[in-house]
């Protein structure tokens, strides 16, 4: 669920090591992506910049860093702490049974994580990208070496996306091969289409180097920029498991990992081609299974699917609310209907290109709500999800949250991001309130996690 590698070791030269061809990848690939059945599980993973909190606009010193991570090591939490490349914070849900049971494990976890930091001067800001601070490491490790490398080939973006950026991932059970358009992949291809939509209503990083970037999700813009090699869906193609397998296939290699020495960092190479030629060495399972985590679409199939759009949001509890619309709208059979009819017709304006390189899903970065077709059809699913909820075991309080944010963004075609640029521009009102990025409340007042 992460937006960079997982901490997968180098392989153990001792153990036997079976080399893999074109064909037993993509049966692996089929196998090991896509479990179907009745969808019962769910999981978030939050990320979050770590700032000053006397002065948030000050780069923390890599030694604060250190300090506080050490301290966190000792608190027992449900959720795996990790650090992404620029010291982000980011926690990682246990799967659960329900939305409830997710929000009250990760708040746990973050309600004990906040007083060490806080005892540190440090604090979490909800927010997609770093509105002040240029890319800067923080974690020195040989696949962050091997990423920053490989990124460095398409410009700029793929440091800042490693450095500097933030979301709400969502992990959903893959759900039965149920029809849709294209074939068997139903919850497959609403995730597509219906992302996109959830883009530009909880898009939350229009600033870049305190200046506004012209994209309202500036961190989606990066994964634009990156390319579909690395951060694009496969076609969204009659059979899933086919298209993705296919796709996992033909994706660059992005290391050849080392025992001996730095990693390699291939250039043009593709699994398939490493695969046939069996150099610089025969690739086996565990490199495959590597390759796979070194993909970022924007909807990434791990057995579940995992959902990778969302930018970070602001207030400490404002991670819940894409948490619980998404939940409604993949999980509700009514609201999943609603949702599937209302994305339908904006399918249309991908142009049958994947995500997210297509028109739809750049409008949607680009211009939020402020796109009449996405503001309509976020205003349908809003308030499918809000009559879901109760259904799926919501407390009123979290369905509170999210009749506000509809009320506060969606139904006036705004989005977090567009506080932020009210701020810069000095045009905030007491209606749109302040941005979190300052230090402030998010679009509710009261603890929604009971």
């Amino acid at each position: 669920m992460s937006d960079t590698p997982s901490a997968t070791p180098a392989p153990d030269r001792t153990e036997p090591r079976t080399a893999l061809t074109p064909p037993e990848v993509e049966a692996l690939v089929r196998g090991i992506c896509f479990k179907t059945g009745p969808p019962r599980s769910i999981g978030v993973e939050v990320e979050w910049l770590v700032h000053e909190l006397r002065t948030p606009r000050l780069p923390v010193t890599t030694e604060r860093l250190e300090a506080a991570y050490a301290a966190l090591r000792n608190v027992p939490l449900r959720s795996a702490l990790t650090i992404e490349p620029g010291g982000q914070l980011e926690l990682s849900s246990p799967p659960a049974a329900s939305l409830m049971e997710c929000v009250r494990t990760v708040s746990a976890d973050l309600d004990a994580v906040r007083p060490v930091l806080t005892g540190q001067g440090l604090g979490l800001v909800g927010i997609g990208h770093d509105p002040w601070h240029a890319p800067r490491r923080f974690l020195r490790e040989p696949r962050y070496d091997a990423l920053e490398a490989c990124l460095d080939r398409t410009g700029p973006a793929g440091r800042r996306m490693m450095c500097t950026s933030a979301s709400v991932q969502i992990a959903l059970d893959a759900g039965y091969e149920e029809p849709g358009p294209l074939g068997h992949g139903r919850r497959w291809w609403l995730a597509h289409q219906l992302g996109a939509v959830l883009v530009a209503a909880f898009a939350n990083s229009p600033l870049a180097g305190r200046r506004p970037t012209g994209w309202r999700s500036t961190r989606q813009s990066l994964w634009l920029d990156i390319g579909p090699g690395r951060a694009g869906a496969p076609p969204l193609d009659r059979d899933p498991r086919r298209a993705w397998a296919r796709h996992v296939l033909d994706a660059p290699v992005m290391c050849v990992r080392r025992d001996d020495g730095p990693w390699d960092v291939p250039e043009g190479l593709t699994f398939r081609e490493w695969a046939e030629s069996g150099a610089p060495r025969p690739p086996t399972r565990e490199d495959l299974d590597y390759h796979i985590t070194t993909l970022f679409p924007p909807v990434r199939p791990r057995g579940f699917l995992e959902l990778r759009m969302i930018d970070a949001q602001p207030g400490e509890d404002g991670w819940i609310v894409p948490l619980a619309v998404t939940a409604a709208l993949f999980d509700d059979p009514e609201a999943a209907e609603t949702a599937y009819r209302t994305v339908k017709p904006l399918a249309e304006r991908a142009l049958a290109r994947p995500a997210p390189h297509n028109p739809l899903w750049i409008d949607a970065a680009r211009d939020g709500l402020a796109d009449p077709e996405l503001h309509e059809a976020a205003i349908t699913c809003f308030a499918a999800a809000l009559e879901a909820l109760p259904r799926i075991g919501a407390t009123t309080e979290v369905t509170d949250a999210v009749a506000a944010y509809l009320g506060r963004y969606v139904i006036r075609g705004r989005s977090p991001a567009d506080d932020l640029l009210d701020r810069l521009r000095g045009t905030g009102s007491a209606r749109s309130g302040p941005h979190p990025a300052g230090g402030t409340p998010g679009p509710h007042g009261k603890d929604i996690r009971t």
